[in-house]
């Protein structure tokens, strides 16, 4: 499984705003909605439902926000860096600089914890992570994802 399948370029953000949880989830939904169509405001709704649940920061700097919808027939994701980093009621309490988010149709369990697997594998290095910070904008990023992505 590769994450081009389900990253589209128009997709990333190289330089997030946001200074909180909700601001990033509403910012990293907006390339998602241009895409699919799926109202900003649905998307945004299922993913802080799912907050509810439990944080998706994870430890290193990484949060992986992730929903379901029963409106899409497909997996799509966003992905962003905020230089800053911001508290994302991380594991390890530390802020959190790239984001990776992922919406999935309602029926799909299979390919969507791979997928989580897959991008949190690929972000356990710190040097891979420090490269993507350190990137001067969406289409470095892309370069770097699909280098990584090309090896799994």
């Amino acid at each position: 499984m590769k994450i081009l399948d389900f990253l589209k370029k128009e997709a990333i953000i190289s330089d997030l705003k946001a200074k909180d949880k909700k601001s990033t989830l509403e910012e990293m939904s907006v390339p998602i909605s241009n895409l699919s169509g799926i109202p900003h405001n649905k998307i945004v709704r299922v993913l802080m439902e799912r907050e509810q649940l439990g944080s998706t920061g994870i430890e290193g700097g990484i949060g992986i926000p992730h929903g379901k919808m029963e409106s899409i027939d497909s997996i799509i994701m966003s992905f962003g860096i905020n230089r800053k980093g911001i508290d994302f009621d991380s594991i390890d309490g530390l802020p959190s600089h790239i984001f990776c988010l992922i919406l999935a149709p309602e029926s799909s369990t299979g390919p969507h914890l791979k997928l989580l697997s897959q991008v949190s594998k690929i972000l356990r290095s710190d040097d891979f992570k420090e490269t993507l910070i350190n990137s001067n904008d969406e289409e470095e990023l892309f370069s770097i994802i699909k280098s990584v992505d090309e090896e799994f």
